[in-house]
């Protein structure tokens, strides 16, 4: 297993290598994220986007040939946070009960920021309508659920390393599909489904069971 899973690729049409170019980047992104706050990510159209930014339509394509690629982007960096979290979290488990406790505040701060974040839970939500996005989020739970194995091998040695792979990717899957449910239905309800499926989770990557070995 390694010792640190790689993060997705990003997927701009032409990678900024100079400061403006970077900055423009910057621009055009942040316009999405605020048009997409204001209408959704359906109703985003390239033009309001290139004019939001103060950009032409053609250097908008420079960088992005659709919105599915601008939704890409935004959905790579909110991953590429999210496993930055979880890095952080688990590089300090030692047993256990570092680990339960690491995995319950690593949901509850995801489930606070999807609360907050509007324009998070839309880019999630777009993910779903494109195979290529669909496809992205699958990846980023394969790389979110090694970096969680890796974490349960240490704290579980025992165990067998295979089925520590398929319960931690199962779980980063089943707790995505969870956070997109939650965030869709009232409050007290997606507070109960959250909890539910961290107790659910807890069980499978540090059994209670094993704590007292």
């Amino acid at each position: 297993m390694s010792s640190k899973p790689e993060a997705p690729a990003r997927s701009l049409r032409r990678e900024p290598s100079q400061r403006r170019a970077v900055e423009r980047v910057e621009t055009i992104l942040d316009a999405a994220r605020a048009l997409i706050a204001e209408k959704g990510s359906d109703a985003l159209r390239m033009a309001e986007v290139a004019e939001r930014a103060g950009v032409s339509i053609g250097s908008l394509y420079q960088y992005f040939p659709d919105k599915a690629a601008i939704v890409r982007v935004l959905a790579e960096r909110f991953n590429a946070e999210g496993l930055r979290c979880m890095d952080e979290e688990f590089k300090g488990v030692g047993d256990l009960t570092g680990l339960r406790e690491a995995f319950a505040r690593l949901i509850g701060i995801y489930y606070g920021i999807f609360l907050a974040e509007p324009v998070i839970r839309d880019v999630w939500s777009a993910t779903q309508a494109d195979k290529a996005l669909r496809e992205m989020e699958l990846g980023n739970s394969r790389v979110n659920g090694a970096l969680l194995a890796e974490t349960m091998a240490r704290v579980r040695p025992a165990a067998d390393p295979a089925a520590l792979e398929a319960s931690a990717f199962l779980v980063m899957q089943l707790g995505e599909a969870t956070m997109r449910i939650a965030v869709s239905v009232d409050r007290a309800e997606g507070d109960a489904l959250v909890a539910t499926y961290l107790r659910m989770a807890l069980g499978e990557i540090a059994p209670p069971d094993d704590l007292g070995a």
